[in-house]
């Protein structure tokens, strides 16, 4: 497998760190009272159908693709919110202990729907890691969702590998979907970013913004590159510390 120019994690220190937990306050706050209200505008449109069904309005029409609309653009608010909530704990209200690896996979699996062309293949040789459990099952649950999201072929494995390094473990995942070129590997990582049309793709594009602020949390790093010499799939690695 290549390994491309690596784009890892920063770790905030002293002051940065702590406007950074002043921002995550202010995060939790805003999308915390604004889901409030975005969960009542979910049950609107459903209202107003029920309405015009029982007025005998055809729904067919412009009217029932306008409801339609609404739907699909409230749900999608509702979850980005919920992905900027789960950002804003990242670090908190939680317990660092040694969480199981395996345990963790099966869990994502659980809520998952992988395609049947689709496998996830395991090679665990280190199975534990310091870690907030909430953060260690948001972690997976991005890299996997993300692999199964983007693999338009909708077919082939994912990879996920464990391993020890000195004091810390690294978990690597690959996949064998379209990859992303070295010069957006920056960018994938923010927070609110897609590199393709939230048309094309369900997503809020917080998914390696969430999995790059827990290894930068925990003390560790992240770095994307290609799956396949020459191009194609990609490769996640995480380093974080490792539970004895």
């Amino acid at each position: 497998m290549a390994q491309m120019a690596a784009v890892s994690a920063a770790i905030p220190t002293g002051a940065a760190a702590g406007e950074n937990q002043d921002i995550d306050d202010f995060i939790y706050l805003i999308s915390h009272d604004v889901r409030a209200s975005v969960r009542a505008l979910l049950e609107l449109p459903k209202w107003i159908e029920e309405d015009l069904q029982d007025a005998g309005v055809d729904l067919n029409g412009s009217v029932g693709q306008s409801i339609e609309m609404m739907n699909r653009h409230t749900a999608r608010l509702d979850r980005m919110l919920l992905d900027l909530l789960s950002y804003s704990r990242i670090g908190r209200m939680q317990k660092v202990e040694s969480v199981d690896i395996a345990q963790s996979i099966d869990e994502v699996l659980s809520g998952l729907h992988l395609p049947e062309k689709m496998q996830l293949k395991r090679q665990i040789v280190c199975s534990h890691a310091m870690i907030g459990e909430r953060d260690m099952l948001l972690m997976l649950s991005a890299l996997i969702g993300n692999a199964v999201k983007h693999n338009t072929k909708g077919a082939g494995d994912i990879m996920i590998r464990t391993e020890r390094e000195g004091e810390t473990f690294r978990l690597t995942i690959c996949d064998e979907g379209p990859g992303i070129p070295a010069r957006f590997h920056a960018k994938a990582m923010g927070a609110m970013t897609t590199l393709r049309s939230r048309d094309e793709v369900e997503g809020t594009g917080m998914g390696l913004a969430n999995v790059r602020k827990i290894a930068a949390h925990y003390g560790g790093h992240m770095d994307l590159s290609e799956t396949h010499q020459g191009g194609g799939g990609l490769r996640v690695d995480v380093v974080l510390p490792r539970a004895e």
